[in-house]
């Protein structure tokens, strides 16, 4: 009887420590993620599991490029996941012809799926404020992000993480390219 109390008073500490390490892994370091819609094709798709770094930020600043995970303002428990295009304290337009400007340049990039349609907001120049992120979905046509007002700019307060890592499908499974 003895040794029977002494084992599940064993199991029970085992389990406490792992739920205990789990739950701060979690909370602190990564978290599982799953992709919903087709927001970030050519990138990421309708159901890729992801994982989440949710330190990297602790210790350094978001790049532009970075592929970040954010709540959605309106919604508990709905997170989005979208591209950083513009950083703070720049100033960000979309022209008719679909071109992104930052700073009244044109922004060098290859992630956008197609020419953007609606500039959306961005039709006038946003300047962004000293804690601000834009981001776009590489989707462009097919993805509410800071164009739309219900998602604007995003705080770096809100950014939960950064994609790091496909883990399904397995034959896409690798670490995500950012820059």
């Amino acid at each position: 009887m003895k040794n029977a109390i002494k084992e599940i008073f064993s199991m029970s500490v085992y389990l406490l420590v792992i739920l205990g390490l789990t739950y701060l892994v979690i909370t602190y370091v990564g978290q599982r993620t799953e992709v919903s819609g087709a927001s970030m094709e050519n990138t990421l798709y309708d159901n890729d599991q992801l994982i989440v770094d949710k330190i990297s930020y602790r210790f350094k600043d978001p790049q532009r490029f970075d592929i970040i995970v954010f709540p959605f303002q309106y919604q508990e428990d709905v997170f989005y996941i979208k591209r950083i295009i513009g950083m703070p304290g720049e100033t960000v337009q979309i022209d008719e012809s679909g071109v992104v400007w930052i700073n009244g340049e044109i922004l060098e990039e290859s992630y956008g799926k197609e020419v953007i349609k609606s500039a959306g907001r961005a039709a006038t120049e946003i300047t962004l404020g000293d804690d601000e992120y834009f981001v776009l979905g590489d989707n462009r046509n097919n993805s509410s992000d800071s164009r739309d007002p219900s998602v604007g700019n995003i705080k770096r307060d809100q950014i939960i993480g950064r994609a790091w890592v496909r883990i399904l499908p397995i034959n896409k499974a690798g670490i995500l390219k950012h820059q």
